[in-house]
């Protein structure tokens, strides 16, 4: 693949923004994401924030809900990376950990009253030098596990905070060399493409995972699907339940949904959706097979060592899919806890 690297100042320009949720200064965040921002930009954001819209209501409904539940709200940035997809735009892509102490409820999950942590994936579109549309994804469900109020059924991986990138580069303010950048992307991109030969063509044996993934592969996925490490966990915890309960998934047009761009040995991938895909058969999550084709939003990154991927962040709206299934998990959560 073919791509170009976009200009540096794009990063540039969103890093004072970035270090105002750093701090966390919510006024200066606000005004330097909208002086940033074109006047017509979108801010697509996870359920239940989505029936909100315009960037700047978007921001204060969910950034202003968390740091009046998190007073001393940090939000700790572990990759940002930038890149023009294989449809021509330019994107930068942030992962990192929002920090603080759960002094009041947030989206009505009870506060512990101790440190808490959440996960996010944001990705920006930029258009003319200006932000045209932020992708994001909370794991508002990993502040439901850390406060006692867990209302779906249990994940199949390791439950924890999940670590930043073992190469301690995942900061990148400048563009790496786009030959690099291309050919991570290629090897992602070959990845999928083999990987949906299961359930179509056989067993798991048919992904080949060993030709594209490290031994030691870390997959972090998000609150409600949990981590696993190595081939076989990531089949048990994560693969093979998915593919069980969703066979479609050799189906998925991932070129036509999804923006994959490089930055080094990182690769980000945004879509909204992702896939679209059926729950057809049980496995997945115990969700009964419905025959119920629901758009999933993932957002992902990952790292590639000596020519296979080494780790992958895995961000995925567990709580859009079960909305599209009939099941208001906030709603449970709160029945849980009243």
């Amino acid at each position: 693949m073919t791509l170009h690297a976009p200009p540096a100042t794009m990063m540039q320009s969103l890093l004072p923004y970035r270090g105002a949720l750093y701090d966390f200064d919510m006024p200066t965040a606000r005004r330097r994401l909208l002086e940033l921002s074109d006047p017509g930009a979108v801010f697509r954001l996870c359920h239940p924030f989505d029936s909100i819209h315009g960037m700047a209501d978007v921001f204060d409904a969910a950034y202003g809900a968390l740091s009046d539940a998190m007073p001393d709200l940090e939000c700790r940035d572990a990759i940002r990376i930038s890149g023009h997809c294989q449809k021509g735009s330019p994107w930068i892509g942030i992962m990192g950990t929002a920090v603080g102490t759960f002094r009041a409820p947030f989206l009505g999950i009870p506060p512990t009253r101790q440190p808490a942590h959440m996960r996010y994936h944001e990705f920006y579109r930029f258009d003319g030098g200006r932000i045209a549309e932020i992708q994001a994804i909370w794991d508002i469900p990993e502040l439901m596990l850390q406060s006692g109020a867990w209302p779906m059924a249990p994940g199949l991986g390791r439950e924890w905070r999940v670590p930043g990138p073992a190469s301690s580069d995942g900061l990148h303010d400048s563009p790496a060399p786009p030959d690099i950048s291309a050919a991570s992307v290629d090897l992602v991109c070959a990845m999928l493409e083999q990987m949906k030969s299961y359930p179509a063509e056989g067993g798991p044996e048919t992904m080949e995972l060993d030709r594209f993934w490290h031994p030691r592969m870390s997959w972090y996925g998000p609150a409600g699907i949990g981590s696993n490490r190595g081939f076989d966990g990531f089949l048990r915890g994560h693969m093979k339940p998915w593919i069980d309960g969703m066979p479609d998934w050799s189906e998925q047009d991932f070129d036509g949904l999804c923006h994959f761009f490089g930055d080094g040995a990182y690769v980000g991938e945004t879509g909204w959706p992702a896939m679209r895909q059926a729950i057809t058969a049980d496995g997945f999550r115990g969700i009964p097979p419905l025959g119920t084709t629901i758009d999933i939003r993932c957002l992902d990154f990952w790292r590639v060592e000596a020519g296979r991927i080494r780790e992958n962040w895995v961000m995925v709206d567990l709580l859009n899919m079960y909305r599209q299934i009939g099941v208001d998990v906030m709603a449970r959560m709160r029945a849980y806890t009243s």
